[in-house]
């Protein structure tokens, strides 16, 4: 099998969405969890309850998002910063960098117009994804709470791509395409280097 090379553009993009996307799965589990409202607020009561004082429960909800939207802050500047990545992402095919991918093409295998067909839909799902969080952030008010319902499914099919993402590279690394790894990383093959 062909060996694809990845030019400095198509890794310097490649890294640093993989990286935003880390970032953004990180602010999402803090928020799903230790940073969750409630757990914060229960925290706070805690403390309250030690001092003989007290909050009613919307004020400690309230006091719980105010603590933790700093942490919340980074979620939307990452997503912005993936609005711009995207961007230029999707204008380097006419300057023949990082092409679309086609499943519909002759002489595709199963193997590859699976892989092609993920990435469409991986696509589509983080223009939903990105649409719906500038809607939320800079869209019409009355538009938030459908766009935060629709937002939050995102966590699925990205924990879902990473996974499929992670599985066939090393699926890939293992059998026809050894080297992928280090072609990503370095733009250069390992073996090569072993000659």
């Amino acid at each position: 099998m062909e060996k694809k090379e990845y030019p400095k553009v198509y890794r310097i993009i490649h890294w640093a969405i993989a990286i935003s996307f880390l970032l953004l799965l990180i602010t999402i589990f803090l928020r799903l969890t230790w940073m969750n409202k409630y757990n914060v607020a229960a925290i706070i009561q805690d403390y309250l309850n030690g001092t003989g004082q007290s909050l009613s429960q919307e004020e400690l909800i309230d006091l719980a998002k105010r603590i933790r939207q700093p942490m919340w802050n980074w979620h939307i500047y990452i997503g912005y910063m993936l609005v711009g990545l995207f961007s230029i992402r999707f204008m380097l095919p006419p300057f023949g960098h990082m092409k679309f991918q086609n499943p519909l093409g002759k002489g595709l295998s199963a193997k590859v117009k699976f892989q092609k067909w993920t990435y469409i839909i991986f696509y589509l799902c983080v223009i939903a994804s990105l649409t719906t969080g500038l809607i939320i952030e800079i869209g019409p008010k009355g538009l938030k709470k459908p766009m935060e319902e629709i937002h939050i499914l995102g966590i699925y099919y990205l924990t879902a791509f990473i996974v499929i993402h992670l599985a066939g590279v090393l699926i890939a690394e293992f059998t026809d395409q050894k080297g992928i790894i280090s072609r990503i990383i370095s733009g250069s093959n390992n073996e090569k280097l072993k000659t």
